[in-house]
């Protein structure tokens, strides 16, 4: 699992052409030049796709914790017409393929003439369409005492204020493990990106890699393997920062 990492870690510190004549994981020759090479070999530098996506992921994160957060409590707590159904709809909704709503979303997206902006990225998940991170709330909210709302209730809190005093700090650990995959996801995402990202001043890191591929021409592998490294970084740090609340339980955030 490891061995392709590791020889992409490797490849990155050769020479161009003995990336593929030495196929170990130890370099006869280190160099330097693919990482300086590959930060300014694009229109831009690599600096500027890193921005880019740090900007969508990071809405990303926000947009999917607000309206999905907002989303399991109403169907963990609230009551309302047909409420059944509606959840039924939610999870079904998991099973089907993201490629077959991608037509009439680009469809929708490009009469809204929002093609070569975040939009695309951002908006669906304002609504909350990541269904399966709305489940994995609704599971936990569910494991947190009723009695909880109702003194908050007896104290005079509404809706809002149980949502935002109560539910949302006993909540940390589901909300950690959505953001952590949110971002790991959509800084991955290199397909959602592909298609609606397409002027050079607008690509994030994972299209802007592929820049780097020419099939036509030659490409250039080693810059494109130190740049791979690179994007790897933030993925690393966000995981390694947020992981201590994946294993936070409830009853010890509650007794706090």
């Amino acid at each position: 699992m490891l061995y392709p990492l590791l020889w992409m870690i490797s490849s990155s510190f050769k020479p161009e052409e003995l990336i593929f004549r030495e196929p170990g994981l130890v370099p006869s020759s280190v160099t330097l030049d693919n990482y300086t090479e590959g930060w300014s070999a694009l229109k831009h530098s690599f600096g500027y796709y890193l921005w880019n996506s740090a900007v969508i992921t990071g809405l990303s994160v926000v947009a999917n914790l607000v309206a999905c957060s907002m989303a399991a409590y109403a169907f963990a707590r609230l009551e309302f017409p047909l409420k059944k159904l509606w959840f039924a709809i939610m999870l079904g909704s998991i099973m089907l393929p993201h490629h077959v709503t991608v037509v009439p979303q680009y469809i929708m997206f490009a009469k809204a003439e929002w093609i070569n902006t975040i939009w695309p990225l951002i908006v669906p998940k304002l609504l909350a369409t990541d269904a399966f991170f709305i489940f994995l709330m609704v599971q936990f909210i569910r494991t947190l005492p009723r009695e909880l709302d109702e003194a908050a209730a007896i104290d005079g809190a509404g809706y809002w204020r149980t949502f935002f005093r109560v539910i949302i700090p006993l909540s940390m650990p589901a909300l950690a493990t959505t953001g952590i995959f949110t971002f790991i996801w959509t800084w991955n995402d290199f397909f959602s990106q592909n298609l609606y990202l397409t002027k050079s001043d607008n690509l994030t890191a994972t299209v802007a890699l592929r820049q780097f591929l020419d099939a036509s021409g030659e490409s250039s592998w080693g810059p494109m393997f130190a740049m791979s490294i690179v994007s790897l970084g933030p993925i690393f740090g966000f995981f390694l920062a947020g992981q201590k609340y994946l294993i936070r339980g409830m009853a010890t955030t509650g007794l706090k």
